[in-house]
């Protein structure tokens, strides 16, 4: 592995909010992931969203069958893949940003609806310095509900 990446096959987690608060800088209500069950260091990172109805979208999609927004769901995977970049660079604190570059082969298998949780499935396809590329599957209690493939990069935040 790569200089300042962590050990290779030493699992971290589980990881609470805090932990993941650290590696984000995503806050309510654009927060998803709640908890990090496990993370194998620039290989892969197992998730969870808590999908309650009191998340906002579920007003306006769709009043009567709320449904959470397939987007969200990207962006959850996405939220999982950040937390996994930083912290297997060791990033965590240090102000950096992961941006989406490229989404791709984005399915959706089953609705997502309040009351479950979402568990969360990314790994690292490629790793060459800032860019990373992922495929990220999310599923409840085992049913694939979507799966995607994306490339990020890790970057500074823009200037104030």
């Amino acid at each position: 592995m790569s200089e300042g990446i962590a050990s290779e096959g030493a699992v971290i987690g589980p990881l609470d909010i805090r932990r993941v608060m650290a590696a984000l800088p995503h806050r309510y209500p654009m927060l998803l992931v709640d908890r990090v069950e496990e993370i194998i260091p620039g290989k892969s990172i197992r998730a969870v969203k808590a999908v309650t109805f009191n998340e906002g979208f579920f007003q306006g999609h769709f009043p009567g069958r709320p449904i959470m927004p397939g987007v969200l769901i990207v962006e959850a995977l996405a939220q999982a893949a950040g937390v996994l970049a930083v912290e297997s660079l060791g990033l965590a604190d240090s102000g950096k940003l992961v941006y989406f570059m490229g989404i791709e082969n984005a399915k959706f298998r089953a609705p997502v609806e309040p009351g479950v949780l979402l568990t969360l499935e990314v790994e690292v396809v490629q790793m060459r310095g800032k860019v990373s590329k992922f495929t990220g599957k999310a599923s409840i209690e085992g049913k694939l509900a979507t799966e995607v493939s994306f490339t990020a990069m890790i970057a500074d935040p823009p200037a104030a």
